[in-house]
């Protein structure tokens, strides 16, 4: 029997293209979608690459038809929080809008299986249940979806969409998550690579290994590393949130892929640690793995649209995908350095500014 072909759109970015990644490993035959406006080319290369848009039906039907995918993973999306609450129009035009026409058309042209990368930031601001559990509350599936800002909110409506689809026979998982860190292997020479950089890990890194200052100086991370906000109602003052590696998150995308294919209903699953780490922790922990004792970051205020908890409970995943992440903190922080201090990705991240390589 020939693998079975699997769509995977915003498969050129940091976590479709780990997806794409493993999906071959695991002898599937990915299908990369993406418009490559913030996918990188050369993070496309596991399977078949069709650039287009899939908000663009007669594209994604062309797709289907040539390849007859039996599921999708869907990761394409915008996923800066501070610029959603800037321009919220892009994040539901994208995140929603376009996202519900690429599951429309699946769905037309017969492809019944979707594993949704969502968010966990359809919550909200989880503070109150962490601290009514004693400070070690993560959120299940049960809590109250509240999104406070237009990323949030636009992913909550995809993923209502898409759950609509459930009575003309379409089964669907819709995982939600929050900070997703470190890469695979070097060797399969994929990683995380944003312009803008706002995740908080490589931005950790990034300053306290040999980068070009040229790169600092794109991402904004000239003055290194900044805490943003020391005032939150947290043991430190600042923010709390859940991180997981990029091959757990996978994984557990797998896990869902399964799942579906062998029958399995439409659900919701949380995918996080069940434990958060605190922004003044996360440096601590970079102070230890990349042994740099003099670590000391400024502080500013905070940042609109930031929450001051985020955890996810795994629970139910491990109940029913036998999901639980296997690699901690360090095992992240150690995984970025050696991917940002990569030729590959600072002559990639050079490239896209326009700036030629020494």
């Amino acid at each position: 029997m020939n693998p079975s072909h699997i769509l995977v759109s915003g498969g050129a970015g940091y976590i479709g293209s780990h997806a794409a990644y493993a999906l071959k490993q695991a002898g599937y035959e990915p299908v990369v979608v993406d418009n490559l406006s913030t996918g990188n080319a050369w993070a496309a290369s596991f399977g078949a690459f069709e650039q287009g848009d899939i908000g663009h039906c007669d594209f994604v039907r062309a797709v289907c038809e040539k390849y007859a995918p039996v599921a999708a993973m869907h990761f394409a999306a915008f996923i800066e929080v501070g610029e959603s609450v800037r321009n919220p129009d892009k994040y539901f035009e994208n995140n929603r809008d376009k996202a519900s026409r690429f599951f429309k058309t699946l769905n037309g042209c017969g492809v019944k299986k979707v594993v949704f990368s969502s968010t966990a930031a359809v919550y909200g601001d989880t503070s109150a249940v962490y601290r009514s559990a004693g400070g070690n509350g993560p959120v299940s599936e049960l809590y109250p979806t509240r999104p406070i800002n237009p990323y949030g909110q636009a992913k909550l409506e995809a993923e209502a969409y898409l759950r609509m689809l459930d009575s003309d026979g379409l089964r669907s998982i819709a995982l939600r998550y929050f900070n997703v860190a470190g890469a695979a292997d070097i060797e399969a020479q994929i990683g995380e690579a944003h312009i803008p950089e706002s995740h908080l890990i490589p931005r950790l890194v990034l300053p306290l290994i040999d980068t070009p200052v040229v790169l600092l100086n794109a991402l904004g991370l000239q003055d290194g590393f900044t805490i943003y906000g020391d005032d939150y109602p947290t043991q430190d003052g600042t923010a709390i949130r859940d991180y997981v590696h990029v091959l757990d998150l996978i994984d557990a995308h797998l896990r869902a892929l399964d799942y579906l294919l062998n029958g399995g209903e439409t659900d919701i699953f949380n995918l996080g640690s069940g434990a958060g780490f605190s922004v003044l922790e996360m440096v601590a922990a970079a102070r230890k793995a990349l042994d740099r004792p003099d670590f000391s970051p400024a502080v500013a205020p905070r940042r609109e649209g930031d929450p001051a908890i985020l955890v996810a409970s795994n629970r139910k995943a491990n109940r029913i995908l036998g999901w639980r992440p296997a690699r901690g903190l360090q095992d992240m922080i150690r995984d970025a350095a050696v991917w940002h201090r990569s030729a590959l990705y600072r002559d990639a991240m050079l490239a896209r500014m326009g700036v030629e390589a020494a």
